[in-house]
């Protein structure tokens, strides 16, 4: 049973949700409704709520269940950092950096202008990123629109390298 598993039991059935997320939580997952909610960030009263009372959920604890099972249920082999830039940027980036023992993949959205930047921002949440590093020219429509963490490329060294070879070339 997958998260798309779990959404179209939502939207098929009343009820759908609860069968569809009792059986993820018990059969793939292997873990209590407790240690869910700890990892997902939402209440254990909600969720039982939700489980025992046959209430349907609203849209955002929907987003959130669906959010944290992705987060569970991703391989430590599929976890990436999407870093979207000019072709000439990600040609040189690792392919891995590690972050405090466990190896996390780089992996590039090379992207020519700011409405690509958008649409490949929107893929790398589709595709299971972690976050996304990007320009800070379109970093604040990209927050707006994805729910995983986007940090701004502050350019200072390359704007300074950038500015020297033009005077040098004056």
């Amino acid at each position: 049973m997958t998260v798309e598993d779990l959404i179209s039991g939502m939207l098929r059935e009343e009820g759908g949700f609860q069968k569809s997320f009792r059986d993820i939580l018990d059969n793939e997952l292997k873990m209590s409704l407790n240690e869910f909610c700890q990892v997902a960030g939402i209440s254990q009263s909600t969720m039982y709520k939700l489980l025992e009372d046959r209430r349907e959920p609203n849209l955002r604890t929907a987003r959130q269940v669906i959010k944290a099972l992705k987060i569970i249920m991703r391989s430590e082999e599929s976890r990436f950092i999407a870093v979207i830039a000019s072709t000439n940027v990600v040609d040189s980036l690792p392919k891995s950096v590690d972050y405090n023992g466990t190896e996390v993949i780089v992996k590039e959205y090379p992207v020519g202008t700011v409405e690509d930047a958008i649409i490949a921002a929107v893929r790398a949440e589709r595709d299971g990123a972690l976050g996304v590093v990007c320009a800070p020219i379109v970093a604040p429509t990209v927050e707006k629109i994805l729910s995983i963490p986007v940090s701004r490329v502050i350019p200072t060294g390359s704007v300074t390298l950038a500015v020297d070879r033009l005077l040098a070339s004056l």
